[in-house]
This record gives structure tokens, sequence and C-alpha cells, in this order.
């Protein structure tokens, strides 16, 4: 069953007419918007009821396809039989001046050509991407493997098997989540691009087109929002020298109305120790190593802070309180430094607008 999220309860209501339910499941992805189900009924008779009744039906804005449950073996072969047979073949990456007659001229070489199809929007305005689909299995093959990775009009189109929806997910299911986090950082590094302050007519196959130039892409992609653009999104090249290419070209170039902002994708954590260590050079004077090698312990919630002749108005926000190890503490105001004790290092001065050189250890949570 695939339609928007519900929960169990509400899926055995809308099935518990058909007969005895044993147990319903429903699977969400990650971001909760998946939305499909799995329904066991105790007799045979009772899901082929269901299925004859609810396929194709509207549910919650949406039309639900209601079919039988395969086990994991039964769709692997399915999968297996269809790359066995298939004739669609699935084109993309190529200009706005291949047209249905254009790309039916570059397949029919191959072998007899049953349809032709070029993607279009509204406008009629190619999406760079289209079908073709053969009479034999042979000839998509051939196709495949004589046109995929080919130069058409300056660019390079990639040639496959088209798949179904369902089909490109699992795909991307079992190619990513083997993956741990570091090794996700690893492969894609110096090649995965964030492209922010887009509008919102952009889609994943206009930003596709608009870097394609550049290289080969695996990805593009839009952030969306209940159908609607969160004004950036991410694109994957296979190769750093074309990533780079991309950012030098496209980075503050204006696009439809806006201009955007290209840079290579950061990790969380990357971007974490960058503004970390943005913040402490705007300090002045400040210097913060997590561990040092030098030093044969150091408690991990501790890190060794240095400043040097700089204005504590400068370092902390007002009025928090910042803990020295097992040296008491301080709170610093606007005007500098109050109720000073225990520092470790040269006297300070009882003026609030000067601080002496010493050295301190704080404890990170106070900041």
């Amino acid at each position: 069953i695939n339609f928007q999220p519900t929960d169990c309860q509400v899926l055995h209501d809308i099935f518990s007419s058909f007969g005895k339910i044993l147990s319903c499941k429903v699977v969400y992805d990650e971001n909760g918007l998946n939305g499909y189900g799995v329904v066991r009924f105790q007799t045979p008779a009772a899901a082929k009821r269901a299925i004859e009744n609810m396929n194709d039906l509207l549910m919650n804005d949406c039309i639900a396809y209601i079919g039988s449950f395969k086990s994991h073996d039964e769709r692997e072969e399915d999968l297996r039989a269809r790359d066995n047979e298939f004739t669609n073949v699935y084109i993309k990456n190529f200009g706005e001046d291949i047209d249905d007659e254009r790309l039916n001229y570059l397949f029919c070489k191959y072998g007899q050509v049953l349809s032709v199809k070029v993607i279009t929007d509204r406008s009629g305005k190619s999406k760079g991407f289209g079908f073709v689909n053969f009479k034999k299995h042979e000839d998509a093959r051939k196709a495949i493997q004589g046109m995929n990775g080919k130069i058409v009009n300056g660019r390079a189109i990639y040639v496959g098997r088209a798949q179904t929806k369902t089909e490109r997910q699992g795909e991307l299911k079992s190619e990513f989540e083997p993956m741990n986090n570091q090794d996700k950082m690893t492969r894609y590094q110096g090649t995965n691009l964030y492209v922010k302050n887009l509008d919102n007519e952009i889609d994943d196959e206009r930003l596709w087109q608009e870097f394609s130039p550049f290289g080969a892409i695996t990805s593009a992609k839009v952030m969306m929002d209940h159908g609607n653009s969160r004004g950036f999104g991410f694109v994957c090249f296979t190769s750093p020298e074309d990533a780079t290419m991309a950012v030098s070209q496209m980075n503050g170039r204006i696009v439809v109305r806006k201009p955007w902002y290209v840079a290579f994708a950061q990790h969380k954590k990357e971007r974490q120790a960058y503004l970390a260590n943005m913040f402490m050079q705007r300090m002045g004077g400040v210097c913060a190593v997590p561990y040092p090698a030098m030093v044969p312990y150091q408690p991990p919630p501790y890190i060794n802070v240095s400043f040097v002749n700089s204005s504590l108005t400068q370092l902390f926000n007002p009025l928090k309180t910042i803990t020295l190890k097992n040296r008491g503490s301080f709170k610093c105001f606007q005007s500098g430094i109050e109720n000073t004790c225990g520092c470790h290092g040269a006297a300070i001065k009882h003026n609030k607008h000067q601080l002496g050189s010493f050295k301190m250890t704080v404890i990170l949570s106070s900041f």
C-alpha cells in the first residue's frame, strides 16, 4: 500500500471491512514522509477483496496502489527478470535542442523503436531527459552500450534502463544505508556542492541542467517543504575537478532573478568546527587546542584557553559566569571583569577594562 503518512489504527479501520486482520504496519522514511504500509489478513480471500476494491482509489489526496505483498527474495527475483527483458531506455542530460524526432534519429540505428518521448515543461521546453522504447530487449541493451556517455552537442548523455520510482528508491536506499557517516564524508569529499538562494521555480531537473556543462553529475536535488522549494539544494559531481570548476563559474551567477551562492557542501561537524574556529579568531589573541599533545592528561570537559593582552569585553557575552578549573569563578560584564579569584598566572589588575597576560582553563559549557 502506498499513500500519505497515517497510523496503524487508521489503516486497520480502512481495511477491516474486508476480513479479519492479523496485523498491520505503517512504514516511514527518516523524514516521516514515505507513507506505505502492510496489512496481513487472516485469509487470502480477504486480501483479494481488499485489492479488488481499494486499488487506485483516492486516499488522503493520493491515488493508492494496493497489491499483494512480496518477500524480499520475490522482489529481487522480479528485478532480475525485468533486467533481462526490459525494452524501455531512459536518456538524460541532453540539451534543449533535442526533440522527439532528433532523439529517435539518435537511437533508431540500434533497432526498431516503438515510441520516443522527450519530457517537457508546461511551456513546451525540454527538461533534458526522455525515453525510447524498443521492440526488442536486445536492441535496448545495444543502445545503452553504444550511447551511454556519448557526447551529444557538447554534453555527455546518460543512457540506462528505465526504472520505476520504487526501483530507484530501492537502489538508492541499498547504496547509501550501509555507509556510516565517515564513509559518506570520505566518498563525497570535494564533489558535493551546496547551492542556495534558488528561485521557487528551480526544480531538480533545472538544477541538473545548470550544472551539467561542467561535468558528469550523479545527483541534483532541490530541498522541498510540503511541495515548496526551501531555496537551496545539492549537486554531486563524479570528480572533484568538475565540482571545483562549477563552484568557480556558478557562484554569484544570476539564474532567473537571484544570484546563486555555490560552495562545497560541508558535513555538520565540519561546519561546527569551522564556525568555532572563526569565532576564536575574531576574539583576537585566542588560541584553543582541544587536546594538546604535550599535556599528558587533559579531562574531556575542559580546554586550554590563552588570553594575551585582550579585553574580556570582546571575548564573552555579558553576564556569563566563567568557572575556572579548581580556581573559583568570575562574571564578565560589558564593562570588563568582576569578582575575580584564584586565576593561575600573572596577577589580574583590578582595572575593569584591562587584563594582563595570563592562562586559564575553562569549562566549555560555561560559554
